[in-house]
């Protein structure tokens, strides 16, 4: 074990209940600058949302904020500019987890999915992701996504192909899950109304049942995280404290457990309000303005 891995399991390895919030904020911030597998990237400036064309300068510089906490970086599309962002990564030493944004729009697919067949046959792709959570939202049938998996499995050199999804859609699907190279399972105890205290305890469940599901498959934490603010649902309460503690437990896991996890998100992101109420708006480690929260 490295220093730096004994630095944070030994800083991670508290009991919360009588920390100030100046404690948990001074534990967060070691936690951080301790590093972490992975990051979602979120390329979305204060008034931009997606269909937007994103700059290279924009992208350039907010790679360069998150590059010394990361050793990988995950993209969600491979259009408007995202396509950018693996090649900007690459050039910071980053690892990438590029995907096609997939929806209801055929056209859209096809630039979507023919860019990262592209990116990844260009070296630019160390792990590739077809369409994010197209199964939870509707958008395609399951033998449509399929196609594309297998097409992308076809025409991908020397990459794993997968496709990312809540943790149940594995349990659900089998025929997706087979098809996957790797299985890419959002969990978010969050999102399914789980109070902060018991919530390491649900992603652990839910990483299992992906697990169970893969049969033998790697499964890959895509996302998971904690909104600092906003509405609550149910049991989970948005807040400083319960951010910072669901951070500190889920890094300390991937390192205890060597769980391979990208954390949810970079940078806060005004525009996903629109989908997911106030509290969409606050996920970020930085806020809109590029400012480090805590």
């Amino acid at each position: 074990m490295s220093f730096r891995e004994e630095k944070l399991l030994s800083i991670a390895n508290i009991d919360f209940a009588n920390k100030s919030n100046k404690e948990l904020r001074d534990l967060y911030k070691q936690v951080l600058e301790s590093g972490m597998h992975g990051l979602c990237f979120s390329p979305y400036q204060e008034g931009q949302k997606p269909g937007d064309q994103l700059t290279e300068a924009q992208i350039r510089r907010r790679i360069e904020i998150i590059q010394p906490y990361t050793k990988w970086v995950r993209s969600f599309s491979c259009t408007e500019g995202n396509e950018l962002i693996p090649k900007i990564a690459k050039e910071y030493g980053l690892k990438t987890f590029v995907g096609a944004w997939l929806g209801d729009d055929s056209e859209i697919n096809e630039k979507e999915l023919n860019g990262l067949i592209k990116l990844s046959n260009e070296g630019y792709v160390d792990l590739a992701a077809v369409g994010n959570e197209v199964l939870y939202r509707g958008d395609l049938t399951e033998e449509e996504l399929l196609s594309f998996i297998i097409r992308a499995k076809k025409e991908i050199n020397n990459v794993p192909v997968g496709y990312v999804d809540a943790y149940y859609e594995f349990v659900d699907r089998p025929a997706i899950t087979d098809a996957c190279d790797i299985i890419y399972a959002n969990c978010y105890p969050f999102w399914e109304g789980c109070d902060q205290d018991y919530s390491l305890v649900y992603m652990k469940d839910m990483y299992h049942q992906a697990l169970k599901a893969g049969n033998g498959k790697k499964v890959i934490v895509s996302e998971t995280g904690w909104p600092n603010k906003g509405s609550n649902l149910e049991g989970a309460f948005p807040s400083e404290a319960n951010a910072i503690k669901y951070f500190i437990n889920a890094q300390k896991w991937s390192l205890e457990e060597d769980i391979e996890m990208f954390y949810f998100s970079s940078f806060d992101e005004s525009w996903k309000t629109g989908s997911e109420g106030d509290v969409g708006a606050f996920w970020g480690i930085w806020d809109k303005d590029e400012k480090v929260k805590f």
